[in-house]
Order: structure tokens, then C-alpha cells, then sequence
């Protein structure tokens, strides 16, 4: 597979882009926060978003897809979430770039690969309509068991509420870490551990490795 297409910087862009990635009920979203909560902690300016967007593209994908009684077909899904990438990137995460920003997100370009390509969309042709999506700076993948994740759902729901397609999903993201695309963290473990290394990584990327 091809490595994705690096979209470049403005020159006065000094910020950092996250992006935080994983299966439904991996804990994306509770260590994208976590992450900001720590970064703003040590003095710098990071702010949580995510994908789908608040914006326009964003509410409708909530309202088609994601709270619809069944799937729309993968070619315009994967059309909608360009859209709504596209808004979210020139609305939210490059001016936030360009005041020096973190930013944060959970989920981005690589939920599409993973999605979508898991629906049977070439992935070429994914990333071609990302093209515009500048590549983030660290994008981590949560790594959790499909077996651990199922039984966080039984806790909470019926089995029948999580996608088989969840499966292949994870293939497709193991594939982007076997490529180097994203760095995986182990996330079956207690949160404060999983929250410390991604806090580590990140701020290996800002600053530097520590000297031992």
C-alpha cells in the first residue's frame, strides 16, 4: 500500500496534529480528552475535536449514518466524511494550526481507510479524495482485543447494537500500523496506563526523547 499523501504545512502553521484512532468502545475518545486535559496541564494549548465534525456535514452524518436504523452505501458514506473532513480541516484544524495549537482528534483521515476500505472501497481511491487532509504530526492507533471490546459492550448493551463489520475494520487498521501509518498503543489495560504512554509519545514528538 502506498503511504498517504503528505498534504504540506503553511510555513506559519507551528501547531501539532493528533489524531487518536480505534474500534468503537476502544477508549478513543476518553483518551483523546484526557490527552488535551494533561497537554493543558503542562502549560500548552491543545484542544479536543473529532470526527464526524459539529459542523453542518458532521450533523448529518450523525443523523444518516451513525443514528440511522441501517447503513447508507459505502460510496457515499465515504464521500460525506470527505465532506465533512474537508470542512473540519479549513474550519477547526488548520486555523487552530496556525495559532500554534495542538489539536487533537478523535478519529480522522484513517477511520475512512478503515471503514470504508472495510466495506470494500479500494483504498487508493479513499485517499484520493482525502488528498487535501493534512497528514498529522502522531496518529496512534488504541489497540484493543475485538474479545475485550465485546465484553465492554455486554456490560452496556446487546451484542446485536456492534457491527460485525467492526471485524474487518480492525484488519484494516492493523494494516495501517503494519505500515507504519500508525503507532499502535496497547489498550487493554488500566486507563491511567494507556493515558501516560500516549501523554509520553506525544511529547516525545514535541520535545524530543528524554535523556536517560
Amino acid at each position: 500500500m502506498r503511504a498517504l499523501h503528505r498534504q504540506p504545512r503553511e510555513p506559519e502553521g507551528k501547531g501539532f496534529l493528533v489524531c487518536i484512532e480505534g474500534l468503537d468502545k476502544s477508549g478513543k475518545t476518553t483518551h483523546s480528552r484526557l490527552l488535551v486535559k494533561a497537554l493543558n496541564n503542562m502549560g500548552y494549548d491543545a484542544i479536543y475535536t473529532c470526527e464526524p465534525s459539529r459542523g453542518i456535514f458532521g450533523s448529518l452524518l450523525r443523523n444518516i449514518i451513525l443514528h440511522g436504523q441501517r447503513r447508507a452505501p459505502p460510496v457515499l458514506e465515504a464521500v460525506l466524511f470527505a465532506a465533512d473532513r474537508f470542512d473540519h480541516v479549513e474550519n477547526e484544524i488548520k486555523p487552530a494550526l496556525k495559532e500554534g495549537k495542538i489539536v487533537v482528534s478523535d478519529r480522522y483521515l484513517y477511520s475512512s481507510l478503515a471503514y470504508q476500505g472495510a466495506s470494500g472501497l479500494d483504498l487508493d481511491w479513499i485517499r484520493e479524495i482525502n488528498r487535501f487532509a493534512p497528514t498529522p504530526d502522531l496518529a496512534i492507533y488504541i489497540d484493543v482485543p475485538v474479545e475485550v471490546i465485546l465484553e465492554r459492550i455486554r456490560k452496556g448493551r446487546s451484542l446485536m447494537e456492534w457491527p460485525k463489520i467492526q471485524f474487518e475494520v480492525q484488519k484494516v487498521y492493523l494494516r495501517l500500523v503494519e505500515e507504519g501509518l500508525l503507532v499502535p498503543v496497547d489498550g487493554n489495560r488500566p486507563v491511567d496506563e494507556v493515558s501516560r504512554d500516549i501523554l509520553s509519545m506525544v511529547l516525545e514528538r514535541l520535545e524530543g526523547p528524554s535523556e536517560a
